[in-house]
């Protein structure tokens, strides 16, 4: 639970840490929102130093770590990624990982394996190696992804396959879903475009989905296709586009919430940010974790303490109104930042409902 500070502020623990390992990835997305440098054999990119991991790691049990993402660029590209998994099995954190699963080996997975609770998702945007490949941009990577899916399969890991939604894709959801059937995942999870960085080009290009029609695949995954599998679906809209059972009941297509104000990402350089969006805007990066107190940017960074001080209420435009409000926080503040330049500017989908006309009707005051 959070406290209360003398000067009347709440002070938040430290509950996970997104750490971006790697500046440079093994593929080349057309959407990725953070924007690394694609990485090949003749060029390598900064990774986050093993030393300032350990730090970070030491620094922040005292201040109520318990959970730590491995991302990047891609993870697994890190040159001391076993030295980073046994730290993190010797602290006993429970362990998440996003991957585009192309460089997963069994000798990794078994590392991966003797962490606490690890959960681990692999990036599959297509369910052929045509329309995967056009979207990840590396000949041949869907056969390799899907080969390190089924090491994960194979060690009892339920690994979860992350799909992101766009013209190119859209009609190959229930493909995914029976490719994940076959395959032995334990869930499918569907994102939706995100207007940031190379996303943002895509939106541009006109190769992300309308609202409307977001909507109503929504709607379609909720009544007919969650139905029809035992793999459990989580598609990512805002909460106010939910229905009550993935809220709050087992049933449903599922969601997820960013508890933000327990939450800090260390980029591959070692500077500690908001999240990995800090890799393109340098307002939302605090500190270095080479030469300033991890105890001190938590408690005393100026977009930390607003964020903490003022969400939920401080949200503008349809945020502000909508009775989700305390639990979905505006659903991703890097992103409206970006969009806006303003920490409390309304959901890009949520702000376009609302204009369209076709925001869910009771969920707002």
């Amino acid at each position: 639970m959070e406290s209360t500070a003398g000067r009347g502020e709440k002070i938040y623990p430290l509950r996970r840490i997104y750490f971006y390992l790697t500046e440079g990835c093994n593929l080349a997305c057309r959407h990725c929102w953070i924007d690394p440098s694609y990485q090949h054999a003749d060029k390598v990119y900064p990774s986050l130093p093993l030393n300032l991991f350990r730090s970070i790691i030491d620094q922040a049990i005292p201040l109520g770590l318990t959970n730590i993402k491995l991302t990047g660029g891609e993870p697994f590209l890190h040159p001391q990624i076993f030295e980073i998994l046994e730290l993190i099995r010797s602290k006993k954190l429970k362990l998440e990982i996003e991957t585009n699963g192309v460089l997963c080996t069994p000798e990794l997975v078994s590392s991966i394996a003797r962490c606490e609770m690890p959960m681990i998702s692999v990036s599959i945007d297509g369910a052929d190696a045509k329309t995967h490949e056009w979207i990840r941009g590396v000949p041949g990577c869907f056969e390799d992804t899907l080969k390190g899916l089924s090491y994960l399969v194979e060690a009892d890991l339920k690994p979860q396959i992350i799909m992101t939604l766009m013209k190119k894709n859209r009609d190959q959801i229930e493909k995914m879903v029976r490719l994940g059937e076959s395959m032995g995942a334990d869930s499918i999870k569907l994102n939706i475009l995100q207007p940031m960085a190379r996303g943002d080009s895509m939106h541009k290009e006109g190769e992300g989905l309308s609202v409307q029609e977001l909507m109503d695949i929504g709607k379609w995954i909720e009544e007919i296709l969650a139905k029809s599998t035992s793999i459990k679906i989580l598609y990512d809209l805002p909460l106010a586009f939910m229905p009550l059972s993935c809220m709050f009941g087992d049933e449903g297509s599922g969601c997820g919430v960013c508890k933000i104000q327990e939450i800090l990402g260390v980029l591959a350089d070692g500077s500690y940010a908001l999240c990995g969006i800090g890799r393109n805007i340098p307002e939302l990066t605090f500190g270095h974790a080479a030469y300033d107190n991890l105890e001190d940017i938590w408690r005393n960074s100026e977009v930390l303490r607003q964020i903490r001080n003022g969400l939920p209420n401080r949200l503008k435009g349809i945020c502000g109104k909508c009775l989700m409000k305390n639990i979905c926080r505006g659903s991703c503040i890097a992103q409206n930042y970006y969009r806006n330049k303003d920490l409390w500017a309304p959901f890009w989908y949520c702000d376009e409902a609302y204009r369209e006309g076709i925001f869910p009707e009771g969920r707002y005051v």
